[in-house]
């Protein structure tokens, strides 16, 4: 059972708390039962898996999976968990999961159906409260810009509720090369604003869409605005300016899915 910190291992490991080691070593952190479960139903490489006696003992069933595919298992002690985990409580399992290269293939090569288009979004609850609500409609995946937070943070994933694993979010480097393409491939585009002319259920929706959403204290970009014409409201009370980013997503998403729900009767 590993309990030093020092150890060479929990210290490589807890580098990973930083983006920067994330990108370089190719990995990030996993933390908890429902999560690792399901990076491994999902067929993602878990390089390291550390669990502590408790928890091994409390899921012997995934405990007894994780020793025979992770390329590593270890028990370690509850001390050194904490030290991995990003949470105040955490629950006695933390994996080190190998990042895809091709994450973004399966997004981009296929007709695109509804999709969800996020700009210098900062906040991680948010980006995965976003990647939750599109997995929720059955939408193609969220795309960041380069100046959105990792995609992979562990607050990210946590508020993705595991749902992350299904379609990770991409990021591009240039948002607006992306909005070209989609239109080009016959998708409409449509910037989410508050002072949008249009509601969101004055569009037709059940056209193959991309919602493009922006910071959640700036909004979007004035370079972003001018490749975007087509702007969607959703209708405020008076004196309400804006509503959080990933409510506003997933008001528009599940627009999207009554209108798609409707027209399939």
């Amino acid at each position: 059972m590993l309990t030093s910190l020092q150890n060479p291992l929990i210290k490589q490991l807890r580098k990973l708390h930083s983006a920067r080691e994330r990108q370089a070593q190719g990995l990030f952190l996993v933390e908890g039962t429902h999560p690792v479960a399901a990076a491994l139903e999902g067929g993602w490489d878990l390089d390291v898996v550390c669990a502590t006696a408790i928890w091994s003992a409390e899921h012997p069933q995934l405990h007894t999976v994780l020793s025979g595919r992770a390329g590593r298992y270890e028990m370690v002690a509850p001390a050194v968990i904490a030290a991995l985990a990003d949470t105040v409580h955490p629950s006695g399992v933390v994996a080190a999961v190998r990042r895809r290269a091709d994450a973004w293939r399966p997004l981009l090569e296929r007709d695109v159906s509804l999709l969800v288009l996020g700009e210098r979004l900062q906040d991680p609850g948010n980006v995965g409260t976003l990647v939750r609500s599109c997995a929720a409609v059955g939408a193609d995946g969220l795309v960041l810009s380069a100046d959105s937070v990792d995609s992979d943070h562990p607050k990210v994933l946590r508020a993705s509720a595991g749902l992350w694993f299904r379609s990770p979010p991409l990021s591009v480097p240039d948002l607006a090369v992306c909005v070209a393409d989609l239109a080009r491939r016959g998708v409409q585009v449509l910037a989410a604003d508050a002072a949008a002319g249009r509601l969101l259920w004055e569009y037709d929706l059940r056209r193959p869409t991309a919602f493009v959403l922006g910071s959640e204290g700036q909004g979007l970009s004035e370079p972003l605005r001018r490749c975007l014409p087509e702007r969607v409201g959703i209708p405020l009370a008076p004196g309400v300016e804006s509503l959080n980013v990933a409510v506003s997503g997933a008001l528009l998403l599940f627009e999207a899915a009554r209108q798609r729900r409707g027209s399939s009767h």
